[in-house]
């Protein structure tokens, strides 16, 4: 593709104009750049409960309705990360829209006439465009409304507005390794939260559970993430992690406010791990695609109660995979009072990886296997996963 070709014109064109672009205003940028040639488009989000993807509103343009992501093609395109071509009438190219590894929709491209969506040009030009359409998303979030509203089946509840914009991205993928994580119920999340963050090859992982439900969870718990966060970018290990946590739940509150969690530092370039189990679910290690250990050293109290802090050591092998996860997902009960399991969730954990998908939508799968489970939902308690996969091929898996 050189400067001239109308592809390249087209994305230096929605370049330019995004240094100005208000986000309300991105669906019909994407229109205008694709306009010479003679294509047309539409900007598809995934909602918040990942069930399905919804059109980005498009002044003068009549809204498709939202597209079901496990039942249609353009779900299947969202889901493998791949495009996909659609016949029609009129024929169509789905192209996944992510920023980075971090899956956000699907671009919806309408070819000229004549032109054959499987063209390998048509098919490249549309990921140029579709990669950049992912970072003004990312870029262009904090500055409105439209992005968010267009991502909700419904209200959010404030403890969930608030949570939501303190968690990282929900996919991250390195040169040897893929981090996903999911949140359930997104729309009335209490007190789950997960964080990570990679530096120097050495990937800084937590999943933390706030005791009680709604917004003094969700205050309890970001508390516990920013003192984690402040403590860990001052240099801090993992046994400083621990008592930073502890000293500022306990110095905001006296009715004994606590948040069990998992907090562990992984090691990509030697296979180390070392882990603090405070009060929660032990991470399980997958190895080979089955399930093989529950890591249940370095107990401790949960944290903001005063413990001694004991850290436990493991060694991974290259392709191993370590669930984390809150007790929301294992002490899930149906209907009829059955539990949810470990068993159960190590057993969909090995299906899912069997299927070779990558590591964002199998978590997708095993949330929606916990809430299929709970049927109505009545007093359901949050339900959080973290997956970490460590291996090129993971990586490269989560690529588009």
């Amino acid at each position: 593709m050189t400067a001239t070709d109308p592809w390249h014109r087209a994305l230096a064109d929605l370049v330019s104009r995004s240094h100005r672009l208000p986000p309300d205003e991105l669906a019909a940028a994407v229109g205008t750049v694709l306009r010479p040639l003679g294509a047309t488009a539409t900007v598809y989000l995934v909602d918040a409960e990942q069930c399905d993807l919804r059109p980005l509103p498009e002044p003068g343009r009549p809204a498709p309705d939202p597209l079901p992501i496990d039942t249609s093609l353009a779900g299947r395109a969202f889901t493998h990360v791949e495009p996909h071509i659609g016949h029609g009438p009129p024929p169509r190219l789905w192209v996944p829209i992510v920023n980075g590894t971090d899956r956000l929709g699907l671009l919806e491209v309408f070819p000229a006439d004549g032109t054959d969506p499987s063209d390998p040009s048509f098919q490249d030009g549309c990921r140029l465009i579709a990669g950049l359409v992912g970072h003004l998303v990312t870029s262009k979030s904090g500055y409105g409304d439209t992005l968010h509203r267009a991502r909700r089946s419904r209200s959010m509840a404030v403890s969930a507005e608030l949570l939501w914009h303190l968690l990282p991205p929900l996919t991250f993928a390195g040169p040897d390794t893929a981090i996903s994580a999911l949140l359930e119920p997104c729309y009335e999340v209490g007190g789950d939260a997960f964080d990570y963050a990679l530096d120097g090859g050495v990937i800084s992982l937590a999943i933390l559970d706030g005791v009680g439900r709604g917004l003094p969870a969700v205050l309890t718990t970001s508390v516990a993430l920013a003192a984690l966060r402040a403590a860990r970018r001052a240099g801090s290990d993992l046994t400083g992690l621990a008592r930073s946590v502890d000293t500022a739940i306990a110095g905001q509150w006296q009715d004994a406010r606590f948040v069990t969690g998992v907090l562990a530092e992984f090691d990509t370039r030697t296979g180390q791990l070392r882990y603090l189990v405070a009060g929660h679910p032990p991470p399980l290690v997958l190895r080979g695609g089955r399930a093989v250990q529950e890591l249940a050293g370095g107990r401790r109290l949960p944290l903001g109660l005063a413990d001694q802090v004991t850290v436990a050591q493991a060694r991974l092998e290259p392709g191993d995979r370590l669930l984390l996860h809150t007790d929301g997902v294992t002490e899930a009960r149906s209907a009829t009072g059955e539990l949810f399991g470990l068993p159960r969730l190590a057993d969909l954990a090995e299906r899912q990886i069997s299927s070779g998908l990558p590591a964002a939508e199998i978590l997708r799968r095993l949330s929606h296997a916990v809430t299929e489970h709970l049927g109505d939902g009545t007093g359901r308690d949050d339900a959080t996963l973290l997956l970490v996969e460590w291996s090129a091929e993971a990586s490269a898996n989560a690529e588009p």
